[in-house]
């Protein structure tokens, strides 16, 4: 089978792909969701008058000539409106959040008023309507003000709760999967014995597919064998993508591919002209999407990075990564010579920085091997190499993606 390009099977993989279906959640409870449609305000906000300063509520007709001595009728606080009105010669102390009462079109700010008694006298500064936060100010019944496919944060859920919602249409998390491969492999804090290593890829995939809005559901370490992958593939049941990390090739010790097929998954690809990542397979198993990822560890996180985020996106129902990956990547400027690359996508991990200029500034790690984490850990962002591109000398512009988790 021959070599994909990264964005065909980024197509391949997305071909198809419906987001989940909504759900109306707790707004308590939708930090993090996407919205599944737009929102539009069912109140006014503000929904009265309301003073921006601590002062006195006045006519301002009352107060063009300063000084002007005036009676105090009442006061006015957040949640305790004045009842009355506002008359020739009066005025009602006001405090940040109060309805202005009627009559008043002006707020005198506390620090130019003196006070005798019932009597003030308005010495200083203007009257300002300003000072006032007229009704709708902020926006009106009607106003759609977030759109489907936002990712609620802590600004949209303050809005959405002005807005007058109480629950949210939010898509459902997509269940993703995700299963460890290898008799090498033994669980973190567990002793290991000759030839063995710590399984770690299934951790950090399973938290990259959480912090991207999926439900990630770890199914343990399957050995080599077409036994035991079968019963670990069989705890996937109900999931909408399942990733397999470790056994992606063609090996003799390879399994993962031929037990799915025994299940019915229809293979699409198992190699993409990328590094890491060379060895990435992708099926279709029933309704759910399957990702058989390199067992190296940046392999497994560079792989997911740039498919597994995207699937979820668009899962999500989310616009902000389309089916192209270059929609995702931006802009820097090297600050070392590069070599030129050869016929495969490089995503080298490197770290950035700004320069004096404002711009990006970006530097590989000191190794790009794919079983190096430490490397990776240091890195914030991929500098991409495009295939065959051409040496870069320092200063050049080159294409990155972010490491955003």
């Amino acid at each position: 089978m021959a070599l994909l390009s990264v964005e065909e099977a980024l197509h391949r993989i997305l071909e198809g792909v419906d987001p989940m279906p909504a759900e109306s959640v707790p707004i308590a409870a939708t930090a993090g969701r996407t919205l599944a449609s737009p929102l539009t305000a069912r109140l006014t906000q503000p929904p009265f008058d309301a003073s921006a300063m601590d002062g006195y509520a006045v006519r301002l007709i009352d107060v063009r000539t300063l000084p002007a001595t005036l009676t105090e009728i009442g006061q006015a606080a957040a949640g305790h409106p004045f009842a009355g009105s506002v008359g020739p010669g009066q005025a009602v102390r006001i405090f940040t959040g109060a309805r202005v009462p009627a009559g008043a079109d002006a707020i005198v700010i506390q620090e130019n008023v003196s006070r005798d008694g019932a009597k003030i006298v308005v010495r200083d500064g203007a009257a300002e309507s300003g000072n006032i936060r007229t009704m709708g100010f902020d926006f009106r019944v009607g106003d759609t003000l977030l759109a489907a496919g936002r990712r609620i944060g802590p600004r949209e859920l303050s809005l959405a709760a002005a807005m007058g919602y109480g629950e949210l249409p939010v898509r459902r998390r997509p269940r993703v999967a995700v299963l460890a491969t290898g008799d090498e492999l033994v669980p973190p804090g567990g002793s290991l014995g000759p030839g063995q290593i710590i399984a770690s890829n299934h951790l950090g995939v399973a938290a990259l597919a959480e912090v991207n809005g999926a439900e990630a559901r770890l199914l343990g370490i399957a050995r080599d064998t077409r036994e035991s992958l079968d019963a670990h593939i069989a705890k996937a049941a109900g999931a909408d993508v399942i990733i397999t990390i470790g056994g992606a090739s063609v090996g003799d010790h390879d399994l993962v591919a031929p037990t799915l097929e025994a299940r019915g998954m229809a293979l699409a690809f198992w190699k993409i002209a990328m590094r890491p990542g060379k060895p990435l397979m992708f099926g279709r198993l029933g309704h759910a999407r399957v990702l058989g990822l390199p067992g190296n560890p940046v392999s497994a996180i560079v792989c997911s990075r740039v498919f597994l985020v995207p699937l979820i996106r668009a899962l999500l129902g989310r616009p902000d990564d389309g089916p192209d990956p270059r929609q995702s990547l931006q802009q820097a400027r090297t600050a070392v010579a590069l070599e030129a690359n050869g016929p495969r996508t490089h995503y080298m991990r490197a770290t950035s920085t700004t320069g004096s200029d404002g711009r990006a500034e970006v530097t590989p790690v000191r190794s790009q091997d794919s079983s190096l984490l430490s490397p990776l850990a240091q890195a914030d962002c991929l500098l991409v190499r495009p295939v065959n591109a051409p040496a870069a000398p320092a200063g050049s512009s080159v294409p990155i993606l972010q490491l955003d988790f």
